[in-house]
């Protein structure tokens, strides 16, 4: 068979890598990029695992370890929100040092409610889209928020309560 003359040249060029479109999510890694939806996911895991994770601790040695425990349990995971809120500020483009910021009230809202750029920006590919657990997670984010408010709410109140009946049963 005779070769189409009006066919665009072909080569292929075998030292040139092709890149992916979205770069891996490193979780403990200051580099790369996060999504919002990733970021509240994350940040919500890791929040109930370390509760959990006290909780436990401290039913098993005791209330009078919990305090020393909380603390030290607590490190890794400020260590693990501040390496996914650099990586956030990377996916809005902006550089890391920015998540310093957030120490003034309300301004970490910035970090969940504004996009990051569309495409490659100066940290690199877009993250990978976004799978059902990590959506599972985000939504958890606001049923925790909840049902704290609602206990911030109801033990204090539950609490006077008790008080209240004890006096009245005392008074009888």
């Amino acid at each position: 068979m005779a070769a189409n003359p009006y066919t665009a040249p072909q080569s292929r060029v075998a030292d040139i890598a092709e890149e992916s479109e979205h770069q891996p999510v490193k979780i403990w890694s200051a580099s790369g990029r996060l999504g919002r939806l990733r970021y509240l996911g994350y940040s919500c895991a890791a929040l109930l695992l370390c509760g959990v994770f006290v909780a436990f601790a401290a039913a098993a040695l005791g209330p009078d370890a919990a305090g020393v425990l909380t603390l030290v349990a607590y490190l890794p995971l400020i260590a693990f929100n501040i390496l996914i809120g650099i990586q956030r500020s990377h996916d809005m483009n902006w550089s890391g040092w920015t998540i310093v910021l957030t120490i003034i009230p309300l301004v970490g809202l910035v970090w969940l409610f504004k996009s990051g750029t569309k495409g490659p920006n100066d940290y690199g590919n877009p993250p990978p889209p976004n799978t059902t657990g990590v959506k599972i997670l985000a939504s958890l984010f606001f049923v925790v928020v909840l049902v704290g408010m609602l206990a911030a709410i109801a033990i204090p109140a539950y609490s006077d309560y008790v008080k209240r009946a004890q006096q009245v049963q005392q008074s009888n």
